[in-house]
């Protein structure tokens, strides 16, 4: 068995390729996955509280999801990195070590070898911060 590599510290609003854990083990499939805070108390190994994201079902949003789609904003879109319509669950959030064990560069490498498909746009700070209100009253 290998030992988990540490990544890089990320910043809050990044979207990464996270093996998104089931209970307490690391899913094989992995998805984008937000992170919403970086916790920095063993630096430089980081743990990162990240949302939940899947492109299934975008057209029914809950309360505590936003999406970030195609139409009717392109620009936030290519920011993010997604391949398709995507929506997060701010009321499925974990915190998991920022290491290989639960994060991995995605296809393609948009940002080189580590894990990042791309960054929250400012335009969806709105629709973000709704959700979490939302997921969190």
């Amino acid at each position: 068995m290998t030992s988990s590599q540490w990544w890089d510290e990320p910043t809050a609003g990044d979207i990464v390729w996270c093996h998104f854990p089931d209970n307490i083990n690391p899913r094989p499939k992995p998805r984008p996955a937000l992170i919403i805070s970086v916790f920095d108390d063993d630096a430089p190994r980081f743990v990162v509280r990240v949302a939940y994201g899947t492109s299934q079902k975008t057209a029914a949003l809950h309360a505590g999801e936003f999406l970030i789609s195609a139409l009717p904003n392109r620009a936030a879109y290519d920011a993010a990195g997604l391949s398709f319509d995507t929506k997060f669950d701010l009321r499925q959030l974990v915190d998991l070590p920022y290491s290989t064990e639960w994060f991995s560069v995605p296809p393609a490498a948009p940002h080189g070898q580590t894990p990042m498909l791309g960054t929250l746009h400012a335009s969806l700070m709105r629709a973000l911060a709704a959700a979490y209100q939302a997921a969190t009253s």
